[in-house]
């Protein structure tokens, strides 16, 4: 695949094992200039985090930040903008995820599932392609996460599946808003990925349900999102990609 030099926005990479990491580590190798942002981690390894990255002549910044304020997305950018440049590359990958079924299901809870998984995706998402087209940049990317939530029920993530879905929705509204600048939109549902949240229990009860034999790791994810922000992928746009590895629900 073919890369020119460039500065990626990851959002939420916050733990060795996370989803954003692998997307960070991944673009990083590909000589990409990169900004973070992560919440609520251990600083140290923030820092031993940056020094990795660093072995690869790469640039990064880290930006400690909760999505869930109204003015993060202006800041996040901002502070891309200041410290590296103005990026052509974004992953929403940050998310607020806790169990809400029915007898939980509140205010409280898809506000904060909102915040976070829509409202900071979507601003962060138009703020930097206006910053892209001020800019002059060309071959723009941006990749949302999502997490399957239109191909089976998730009756105990009911605040979660809504807003992903969301995301997927204005996903392929983006696209065409923005094609005209040279960025193309998509998003990846990466499938049940074997990172923070899973425990042994889990992946005990996941493992027959995937084909391949395995569940799907976060350098999985990263693999995907590296081709789909790469010259390669110029040519897919307003898509959901769903890298499952046969996921069976």
């Amino acid at each position: 695949m073919s890369y020119t030099p460039r500065i990626a926005l990851i959002t939420g990479a916050s733990h060795p094992r996370d989803i954003g990491t692998a997307i960070c580590r991944k673009l990083a190798a590909e000589g990409m200039t990169i900004c973070f942002t992560y919440w609520k981690a251990d600083r140290k390894w923030i820092e031993t985090f940056q020094a990795e990255l660093a072995v690869n002549d790469v640039r990064s910044e880290a930006l400690e930040i909760d999505l869930s304020a109204p003015d993060a997305a202006e800041r996040v950018l901002a502070h891309t903008c200041s410290t590296l440049g103005t990026p052509s590359v974004l992953i929403n990958n940050a998310a607020h995820s806790t169990q809400t079924n029915l007898a939980t299901l509140d205010a409280t809870a898809l506000d904060a599932h909102y915040a976070v998984n829509v409202r900071s995706t979507l601003l962060l998402s138009t703020l930097f392609a206006r910053a892209f087209a001020e800019a002059g940049l060309q071959a723009g990317r941006i990749v949302n996460l999502t997490s399957g939530q239109d191909l089976g029920a998730m009756p105990e993530e009911l605040a979660y599946a809504a807003m992903k879905g969301a995301v997927s929705s204005f996903t392929t509204s983006f696209a065409t808003a923005v094609a005209p600048l040279g960025i193309t939109v998509n998003a990846l549902n990466p499938g049940p990925t074997d990172s923070t949240w899973m425990t042994d229990d889990i992946r005990t009860h996941l493992i027959p349900q995937f084909p391949l034999g395995r569940i799907g790791t976060p350098e999985d994810a990263a693999r995907t999102i590296a081709f789909l922000v790469s010259a390669d992928a110029a040519w897919i746009t307003g898509q959901v990609i769903h890298a499952e590895g046969g996921f069976a629900r």
